[in-house]
């Protein structure tokens, strides 16, 4: 198994997830900086153009940080960063998907449009005219979620999930690119210096 590895959060959610499970996965580091995943021979392993990609034992291409995940969870059940159950399971990827469009996207977007426009222009369609909306619709959902934190460790309570390694990883790479995180914001706050506490959150 092979992990192509590059700066952002979306490698760093995988490195996160594969840190908390224990597992030694080779990686071979792309430098999307200077457009080394927009070439030739990165192409032919992933046509998307992006990072982390997994090639498997099998040789099988898996991309998208979270089917990674439950690729990676389905091999190594424990410890459970889904679930080890049906509503377990069902509650993470509720949340998942919330984090993810709510937050991350607008967030992401924000961030090309903006800070990033300069090196994403030329590799996708690009609305700077829309950067500091996106951002804060991304301080809007993070609004959001510190009200459903009440009470809470994690995001699905008192177990650490693929949800919590996903808002990590963006909250945490984007506070220092223009998106800083809203110390108003007492649960996510509190939540994030959680986070940043366990080993794993230097993978």
């Amino acid at each position: 198994m092979k992990l192509y590895n590059s700066i952002g959060p979306n490698p760093h959610m995988v490195r996160i997830f594969i840190a908390e499970k224990g597992l030694d996965i080779r990686t071979e580091d792309v430098d999307i900086m200077a457009g080394t995943n927009r070439q030739a021979d990165f192409l032919k392993i992933n046509p998307m153009g992006q990072c982390p990609a997994l090639v498997t034992d099998r040789g099988d291409l898996i991309t998208e940080v979270t089917v990674i995940s439950e690729y990676l969870e389905e091999l190594h059940p424990t410890p459970a960063l889904i679930g080890g159950t049906p509503a377990e399971r069902s509650e993470t990827r509720m949340w998942t998907r919330r984090i993810d469009i709510g937050v991350c996207e607008p967030m992401a977007n924000g961030f090309r449009y903006g800070e990033g426009l300069k090196l994403f222009e030329s590799r996708m369609r690009c609305l700077p005219e829309s950067s500091a909306g996106l951002k804060a619709l991304a301080q809007d959902g993070l609004g959001w979620l510190d009200g459903q934190m009440d009470g809470k460790a994690w995001i699905c309570g008192d177990r650490f999930t693929m949800a919590d390694i996903l808002l990590y990883a963006w909250v945490n790479f984007f506070s220092g690119a223009g998106q800083p995180l809203n110390q108003d914001l007492k649960n996510i706050t509190a939540w994030f210096e959680r986070a940043k506490a366990r080993p794993s959150a230097s993978a």
